[in-house]
């Protein structure tokens, strides 16, 4: 990638020299991608390089093995959200877990569309209520990405499409109601929302966040990054007071 011009989100920022910062943004066909930009801390670009974000980015680099540098011109801000505590968290938790997780320069357009619908929901639902549902669809989406998928259209133990209640936490598969009623205690909840299209109440959600909460920790966060976790659960907690 000798140079590249691309709309991309802006993920991360991340301070580097005095000036200068190392931003991954998910562009549509490139996927996450690292660029340097000089002068990132300067009053001009501080407002450009905002994690959510949308901008108009050049890279360019000498080698196929270098850091590319990058410009970035605004497309789309999303600061005045900033000032909102459960959609400022949103956009942090979604942009914080996509830049951690994701490889770099791997393809991935079903998750720059989601990520960029999910963004427009946060600034645009005029209730949480509105968007996270999303939120848990684009993290089942993310484990299903890169190849941690849950199954839930069938029982783990018995095969069956029927009465589907629990998700076995070791296989990440559904589990009946039948078959899981000895070790519910140990089984996580199956949101009806998640196998059929059906309007949920805020206990189905946080349901859905529970689970999808499980399996990113496993995954991606089990000995490393608790900040991004971190990040997580206070947009949970803002969650369940505002239902409250």
């Amino acid at each position: 990638m000798p140079s590249l011009r691309t709309t991309a989100i802006i993920c991360s920022v991340r301070s580097h020299g005095e000036h200068g910062a190392v931003v991954r943004s998910l562009t549509p066909e490139n996927g996450l991608m690292s660029g340097y930009v000089r002068g990132a801390r300067s009053r001009t670009m501080r407002p450009i390089l905002i994690p959510s974000n949308i901008v108009q980015a050049d890279y360019r680099a000498r080698t196929e093995d270098q850091l590319a540098s990058m410009t970035a011109e605004l497309e789309q801000s999303r600061g005045p959200y900033l000032g909102e505590p459960l959609a400022s968290s949103a956009l942090d938790w979604v942009t914080a877990l996509t830049a951690a997780i994701l490889p770099e320069e791997h393809s991935y357009p079903n998750l720059h569309s989601a990520l960029s619908a999910l963004l427009d929901a946060i600034c645009g639902a005029p209730s949480a209520k509105g968007w996270a549902v999303a939120l848990v669809r684009y993290e089942l989406l993310l484990l299903s990405e890169l190849g941690f998928g849950l199954t839930l259209d069938k029982c783990a133990v018995t095969g069956s499409g029927e009465d589907l209640i629990f998700i076995s936490p070791k296989s990440a598969t559904a589990v009946s109601a039948h078959a899981g009623l000895e070790y519910k205690q140990r089984l996580l909840p199956l949101p009806t929302f998640l196998k059929a299209s059906v309007r949920p109440d805020w206990d189905d959600i946080f349901d859905g966040l529970r689970v999808t909460g499980f399996f990113l920790k496993r995954h991606f966060f089990e000995d490393r990054r608790n900040d991004v976790m971190a990040a997580r659960s206070v947009l949970v907690d803002r969650l369940k007071r505002v239902v409250a």
